[in-house]
């Protein structure tokens, strides 16, 4: 596999809310599609940058499109990005089409060179891989195990207990989970890609 040695970060996840009326017997009707929110972070061995909310200029949750992915990029996490003492930094992606169009993937290699793992990048994410990495096995069952604790009601109540429970993940947490994560790539190499039956994610 071509993973770099040194520690990626991690970007995005989806967040999804039905909004529950108190009364169960009181007859509400809905629309086809539930409420959502949609929720994009980057997650590295140091920190969190996000959450990030995909909203219109109106307020509403909006889906990701190209145009709106580039957006955050750059008026979003590149300056966030630049707030921290990190260089030489691998950035990853999964292989969504807004990630994936060309005005995005110059973009990213504008900022992050030869160091980006994405498709149609300097470096192909492998394929089926997406579980392997430390949002998908670890940040979103994560927070969402602690966000619908309390049950949201509403956008905004979610919205609200996105931002506490990321802002309360403590960067030993994640140290652990880079290392978990590196473990499992040295795994994966020894087995030559086969399953992993033995592995057990460690928080």
């Amino acid at each position: 596999m071509p993973y770099p040695k040194e520690s990626p970060i991690y970007p995005i996840f989806v967040a999804n809310c039905c909004v529950v009326e108190a009364n169960p017997q009181v007859y509400v009707e809905t629309p086809l599609h539930p409420e959502k929110l949609t929720v994009w972070c980057a997650l590295w061995a140091g920190g969190i940058i996000g959450p990030y909310f995909f909203k219109n200029d109106e307020g509403h949750s909006v889906t990701v499109n190209g145009d709106r992915y580039r957006a955050m990029i750059t008026n979003f996490f590149i300056p966030e990005l630049n707030n921290h003492d990190v260089q030489e930094l691998w950035f990853q992606q999964d292989g969504a089409t807004c990630h994936t169009a060309c005005a995005t993937i110059d973009l990213l290699k504008d900022t992050f060179g030869d160091r980006l793992i994405s498709r149609f990048g300097p470096v192909n994410c492998p394929p089926r891989s997406c579980d392997l990495t430390p949002l998908d096995y670890f940040l979103w069952d994560y927070v969402k195990s602690l966000v619908y604790a309390d049950k949201p009601q509403t956008l905004d109540h979610l919205e609200d207990n996105i931002r506490r429970v990321i802002a309360d993940i403590r960067p030993q947490m994640l140290e652990k989970v880079i290392e978990n994560w590196t473990s499992i790539l040295d795994y994966i190499r020894a087995s030559r890609g086969s399953h992993m039956p033995e592995i057990i994610f460690k928080m």
